[in-house]
């Protein structure tokens, strides 16, 4: 009798056990789909700049590229591609553009394969994203390999925003941030590429965010001028390092600021994220 009953038992057990789904393949084990899908979805922000946007090596300068990410929510990563001394090409060409001006004016390209910073935007940015774009220090050099000229500058920057398009990310195009510069007690514009910076935009239908302009008016807002030259004191010492082009750390939030104000002044989708 109780070697029968030990068979039934067995019997019934069987099935249930050849029934049972392995833990693996239950819902809710292991990666999360949801999870997954939401930090694939989430949204970069390349930038790709000079060194008034770079990340900094010391305690000055400090690129404004450096305080953008904290003024965004967590759905919002900002992946800081800028680099100090580059102009747009030897940015997209680094190591590969000579000293040499050629018969065009232009540095010439010993080779047109990319930088290692712009193949990492080819190979990351996706839909959704956005490349900000901001040149033009650097590229006013009158000797190569940092030297590009107007209609060079116009159509790397075209080249750059076209592809991010092509990518299905957004690209927002920026003049140069200006230096301090002084006429009497009014602070002055002192960048150039500023009328390419907006044919570029024109005809890629980019975004555009004058910050050229933005600065220098935010400079005369707060009486940055006129000042003694002493970039070490008072509220301009604050802003910029003793060469009055470069920030510190309060100057590049300030400018960070500037940027994202633009965002919501201009409806930029962008601006959804800001905190």
């Amino acid at each position: 009798m109780r070697m029968l009953r030990l068979l039934l038992a067995t019997a019934l057990a069987v099935p249930l056990l050849l029934a049972a789904p392995a833990v693996a393949a239950l819902p809710g084990c292991g990666v999360k789909p949801a999870a997954a899908a939401e930090a694939a979805a989430a949204t970069t922000v390349w930038l790709a700049g000079d060194s008034t946007m770079a990340n900094p090596s010391t305690t000055c300068p400090v690129g404004w590229g450096a305080q953008f990410d904290p003024l965004f929510n967590s759905d919002v990563t900002v992946n800081n591609l800028a680099i100090g001394g580059r102009s747009i090409q030897t940015w997209l060409y680094e190591g590969n553009v000579t000293s040499t001006i050629g018969a065009d004016g232009e540095c010439v390209l010993s080779s047109t394969a990319y930088s290692a910073r712009w193949q990492q935007v080819l190979n990351g940015i996706k839909a959704g994203d956005y490349l900000f774009i901001q040149f033009g220090i650097n590229d006013g050099s009158t000797t190569c390999p940092r030297h590009v000229g107007t209609a060079r500058y116009q159509s790397l920057m075209t080249y750059m925003a076209n592809t991010a398009k092509a990518k299905g990310a957004t690209p927002v195009l920026l003049t140069a941030v200006a230096a301090i510069t002084c006429s009497g007690s009014v602070a002055v514009k002192n960048r150039g590429f500023v009328t390419q910076t907006q044919a570029a935009a024109s005809a890629t239908g980019s975004a555009l965010i004058d910050l050229q302009t933005l600065s220098v008016n935010h400079y005369n807002a707060v009486k940055l001028c006129p000042n003694n030259g002493d970039y070490n004191a008072g509220l301009v010492g604050q802003y910029f390092c003793a060469d009055h082009t470069h920030f510190e750390a309060y100057g590049a939030q300030q400018i960070a600021r500037l940027v994202a104000t633009a965002l919501r002044t201009q409806k930029i989708a962008l601006s959804a994220y800001l905190l």
